[in-house]
Order: C-alpha cells, then sequence, then structure tokens
C-alpha cells in the first residue's frame, strides 16, 4: 500500500536543507571573479594562530590555462587540489598534482602554479603565516 500522507515536518526541514545546499554549491561553483591573469581568490578562514603567526583558508580558482607567477609567502602554505590538475614549479623541480592530492610549501619558497586541466581547475591553500605581512609576495 501507498503512503499518500504529507511528509513529515522533519522530512520536509531535510528536503529544504539538501536543496539549499545543492543551490549553494552550484552557484558557489559558477560564482567566481577572474582576474586578469583567470585566478579567482576567496578566502574562507583567517584567525590567529600565536602572537606572531595567523592560519588563512583561501580557496584558489584557476581558468583553463591559467597560471599564477613565480612567489613566495611568509610562512609555510600547504596546497590542497579540490579539483582538475595543477603544475607547480619550485625549486626546479615540476609537481603535477590531481584532485586529492597536496604540496607541502616551505616558508620563503619560490613557486608558481598553473592549470593543466581543459576545464577551471580549484585548489585549497592553508597558509600559516607571520602577522601584519601580504600572504603572497611576487617574485621581481
Amino acid at each position: 500500500m501507498h503512503n499518500t500522507t504529507r511528509p513529515s515536518p522533519v522530512r520536509r526541514a531535510a528536503c529544504a536543507m539538501l536543496m539549499a545546499a545543492a543551490g549553494l554549491l552550484s552557484s558557489a561553483a559558477g560564482a567566481q571573479q577572474f582576474d586578469a591573469r583567470g585566478i579567482a581568490r576567496t578566502e574562507s578562514v583567517r584567525h590567529d594562530f600565536d602572537g606572531n603567526r595567523e592560519a588563512i583558508q583561501v580557496r584558489v580558482d584557476f581558468a583553463p590555462g591559467a597560471s599564477f607567477p613565480k612567489h613566495s609567502h611568509p610562512g609555510v602554505e600547504i596546497a590542497y587540489v579540490l579539483s582538475g590538475t595543477i603544475e607547480y614549479d619550485m625549486n626546479g623541480k615540476t609537481f603535477r598534482l590531481q584532485a586529492g592530492e597536496s604540496l607541502y610549501i616551505p616558508a620563503g619558497a619560490a613557486h608558481s602554479a598553473r592549470n593543466v586541466s581543459t576545464g577551471v581547475t580549484a585548489e585549497l591553500a592553508t597558509y600559516l603565516v607571520e602577522k601584519n605581512k601580504p600572504i603572497v609576495v611576487l617574485e621581481k
């Protein structure tokens, strides 16, 4: 026998939450505001770590073929690839990472990154950096 009664309030609320989450995910995926290089940076966390450093997380989206020039940070970075494939150049070595892989970048290490996928690529960059200094220092 098929139940034709109305869904419970809990089921309706759960469905509404799932539909809202799906809408947020799809709008976030298409909401990148790329700069002239084809890079979009969205800071998600900035929090005091100790008296001298702060922890910062940034989602970095790369348009197809986009690259970020050689730069460094005043602290360490852990880059975790969320989607696509990114090539990092650091210390004369090339690292090709796909979704689900990560790279540890020591403080002050000059590196660059580029999207080698055909679509948009994204990474989650986690920094533990000195306070009151620029997060990104471009090489001259």
